[in-house]
């Protein structure tokens, strides 16, 4: 059964450089013939990533690397063979398995790192290990052909093909030279974009030396730094039915890998001279919506920009923005017919006009949102959502 729950947030995010370019200008993008804040999808993913540590033990995660050779080595240490250089050898065995993607040209490279960043989960390392286990101390005498012959039976492409991690399961992974170890992903991340227009600032600033004699006067280092704040439109989806075939059609480990995804998505912030801005806020609305038909952007809500007047009876940004946001959404189910079959949101009770809870429904607590949904993702996936 086709199911993409689809995740949308409005957030205000103050003087910040949450995703810089080259040349350290905060990302932008022209939208509705304006020029409009942004935040990669790239950067909210990793952000999304690194908070999934504060939900489940990294262990039972992926990483992204070309480090795969290091690991396996460390893997090998931990399980009693006290001879670095065996493990080494051993696990530039297994990793021949990867061919191209394992022959790193570069010669200061060469054996400590793959071509590629490859992405695999952690406990895929630790069932390759269980499978040589036994065999380490005989393993540890053979020479490289003895090696490549013993364990020519062990498919590194195989283990990391199978048990997938809810990280690989959600984001996928693509190797051009191993097409077999391709993971469709389940998940798919839009730019953040400003409501409105937003224009890059500069922040002037000096930094003083401590330690200048008394009456001395001058800075010790002069800079500036670039900086822009917004009102951003976050979207996400997630191909219920695509997880669940990633994660082997394990209901139970595909609702739990969208609870996760849910919550560290919507409270991630991507890290960018967060020192200088301290700009962590949280949403001010997430609509989550259960649908049955298609993924539904809802970025046309802003295609024409918001604007404030600065008069004392405007809204402000932000309440146009929502209420924008929410005639969009009834727009989409009304003029296409692309009514979600359930919607639960958060945001401030206070903001709670009629038209606004007729459109996303009555405001209630985020964890309840959760609850809600991936309740109704289980429905989705078992005989009952049929």
């Amino acid at each position: 059964m086709r199911t993409y729950i689809d995740i949308h947030i409005l957030q205000t995010v103050p003087p910040s450089n949450l995703n810089r370019d080259d040349a350290g200008t905060p990302k932008q993008a022209v939208y509705g013939g304006v020029k409009r804040a942004r935040v990669s999808s790239q950067a909210w993913k990793r952000a999304t990533r690194v908070a999934f540590g504060e939900h489940l033990d990294e262990s039972q995660l992926g990483t992204r690397t070309k480090k795969i050779s290091g690991l396996l080595t460390e893997r090998i240490a931990a399980r009693g063979l006290d001879d670095p250089e065996a493990c080494r050898r051993i696990a530039k065995a297994l990793l021949a398995d990867l061919g191209k993607v394992n022959d790193n040209k570069k010669e200061s490279k060469k054996d400590t790192e793959t071509a590629y960043l490859l992405f695999f989960g952690r406990p895929q390392l630790e069932r390759l290990v269980d499978l040589i286990e036994p065999d380490l101390a005989q393993l540890a005498k053979l020479d490289e052909t003895a090696l490549a012959t013993s364990l020519g039976h062990v498919s590194v492409k195989k283990i990391l093909g199978a048990g997938h991690p809810i990280d690989v399961a959600l984001f996928g992974r693509m190797v051009a030279d191993l097409p077999d170890l391709n993971v469709d992903a389940a998940t798919q991340v839009a730019h953040a974009l400003s409501t409105h227009p937003a224009e890059v600032e500069f922040d002037y600033f000096t930094a003083v030396d401590d330690e200048n004699p008394k009456g001395e006067t001058g800075a010790g280092m002069i800079g500036t730094v670039e900086f822009q704040s917004a009102t951003f439109y976050r979207y996400a989806t997630v191909g219920l039915h695509q997880l669940a075939d990633n994660l082997g059609g394990d209901v139970d480990a595909t609702v739990e890998a969208l609870r996760v995804f849910l919550t560290a998505f919507t409270t991630s912030m991507p890290t960018g001279h967060g020192n200088s801005f301290a700009h962590r806020t949280l949403p001010n609305l997430v609509t989550i919506a259960v649908r049955g038909d298609q993924p539904v952007n809802l970025v046309a809500a802003f295609e024409n920009p918001v604007r404030t007047s600065l008069r004392d009876d405007d809204p402000g940004i932000l309440a146009t923005s929502i209420n924008r946001f929410a005639a969009e959404l009834s727009a989409a189910a009304t003029v296409w017919g692309h009514r979600p079959a359930l919607v639960a949101s958060t945001y401030r009770p206070s903001a709670a006009t009629p038209d606004l809870v007729a459109a996303l429904g009555k405001a209630i607590p985020f964890e309840t949102v959760v609850k809600t949904v991936t309740a109704a993702a289980r429905e989705r996936l078992t005989d009952g959502g049929r």
